[in-house]
């Protein structure tokens, strides 16, 4: 049984998709880190506000048209203190 997470503060997720988008794409990912594998993978990488932008995040890939591979959650973004 996996842990439940709440979707209602930041998390840091890892969006992985087949083919090779260049780094000017970053500002169009809301500034979520991009990797670009040897294996002609791209790995998007970085701090989701909740549910609904990793939603939003999800459309984008959907109209570039290129694959996605999986979608992993990472962990809990670090909190501001107080």
């Amino acid at each position: 049984m996996t842990a439940y997470t709440s979707s209602d503060h930041p998390s840091i997720y890892q969006i992985r998709l087949k083919g090779h988008l260049g780094p000017q794409w970053t500002a169009w990912f809301d500034g979520l880190q991009i990797t670009l594998t040897e294996g002609g993978e791209t790995i998007l990488v970085g701090p989701v506000a909740d549910q609904a932008a990793l939603y939003g995040l999800l459309r984008k890939v959907r109209d570039l048209g290129l694959p996605l591979q999986a979608v992993i959650y990472l962990k809990d973004a670090p909190q501001a203190s107080d």
